[in-house]
This record gives structure tokens, sequence and C-alpha cells, in this order.
């Protein structure tokens, strides 16, 4: 293994780690789900991490389109820029939809509760359509979102010194950025558990899909 080599996979981790970090929508909405609509643990594991999946191998695919076929490395990174400005919009869209989905939701539990006095014994809180569609989505627009760093300051700088090099430095920042993910998720979704919404837990929806709205905002309006 050459020295070339070996500083990008040094790189790969690095980047990998800060690039999640940095990047709110790679936590906030599975946190404020996992919350929002009572995921268990699992279900929570199992969705971010397919979700990191599909983030990172939409670039890995897109990189090695690139370098396959030769093309010429600010071609992929326009493409790259523009698949980040469709995910920005579908998650400022998506949270925003879910967020006035939520607040009719709310409003129409508490005329419910206020309906019958007894509220304990009348909660009829039923999944929803659009709660058990949520995975899909975050699903969709995070295959939609790019790794910016990946394909230009790690793929194709390994892909000048070998295909062994490249493949590995690839699955590097792959696992960190899905391990980095995974962490802070599961750590935001125990954390999140000891507050305690008392009267607006009705309105859990609606502050999920808000935070959502502020994530996808963040990336469009502030480059985060």
């Amino acid at each position: 293994m050459n020295q070339e080599i070996s500083v990008l996979f040094l790189t790969a981790a690095v980047l990998g780690f800060i690039h999640t970090i940095l990047g709110p929508d790679h936590y906030i909405p599975f946190i404020v789900m996992s919350k929002a609509g009572k995921w268990s643990k699992i279900k929570t594991v199992w969705i971010t991490i397919l979700s990191g999946i599909g983030h990172v191998l939409s670039s890995v695919v897109l990189g090695f389109i690139g370098i396959g076929f030769g093309i010429a490395l600010h071609e992929v990174v326009a493409i790259e820029s523009s698949r980040g400005e469709i995910a920005s919009w579908l998650m400022i869209a998506f949270g925003l939809v879910y967020f006035v989905w939520g607040m009719r939701r709310a409003i129409k539990k508490k005329k419910h509760y206020h309906f019958h006095s007894d509220s304990a014994s009348h909660n009829h809180d039923k999944p929803h359509q659009m709660v058990n569609l949520t995975p899909w989505i975050i699903f969709t627009i995070f295959v939609f979102g790019p790794c910016e760093v990946l394909i230009p300051l790690l793929m194709y700088p390994a892909a000048q010194q070998s295909i062994t090099g490249l493949v590995l430095v690839t699955l590097v920042f792959g696992t960190t950025t899905i391990s980095t993910m995974l962490t802070i998720v599961l750590l935001g979704s125990y954390g999140i558990e000891f507050i305690r919404l008392g009267r607006i837990e009705r309105y859990s929806h609606a502050l999920a899909g808000l935070f959502i709205f502020l994530s996808g905002s963040a990336i469009q309006f502030l480059g985060l």
C-alpha cells in the first residue's frame, strides 16, 4: 500500500465523519421521526442504515460511472450539485407537508378529546398512511442526496492509484458515514425519550415536520 492511498484512507474516514456531523439532514429527520412515529430502536436502526446506504451508494455509482467512462470531474460534480438541490428541496417540501398534516391531526385530536370528557378511554389514535409512508419518503430523499466530498476528493484521486485502492477508500468513507449517522441517531433517540411533551404531545408530528423543514432549509440556504 503506497503512501498516497494511506493518506486517502485517513482522509476518507475524517471526511465521512465531518460531512455527517455538519449535515443535520443526516440525523435530525431520523431522530424526530422516531419520536413522533414511536419507532422501535430496531426500526430506527434499520431505517437509518438503509437510508445511509442509499445516500452513499448513489454517489458511489455516479463516481464509478464517471471514472469508468472517462467523464470529466467537473461534469460529475455538476451532477452531484444538481442532486443536492433536488434533495434539499424535497426535504423542505416533505417537512412542510408533514408539518401541515401534523397540525391538522393535532387539531382534530383536540376536538375529539374535547368531545369525549373521558378521553383516555376513547383514544382512537391509529397509524395513518402518512406515518407508514414516512420511512420510504426519507429513504427516497436520501438516495437523491449526494455525498459531495466523496467523488472529487476521494474517488477520482484514488482511481489514479489503483482500482483496489478506489474500492477500499470508498468503503472506508461509506462505513464511517453510516456508522456516524447511526451513532448520532441512536444517541439522539435515547436522549429525546427523556423529553416529556405533556399537553403538546399531540403536536409531535407537526414538530417533526418543522424540524425536517428546518434541516432542509439549512442545507439549501446555509450550505450545511
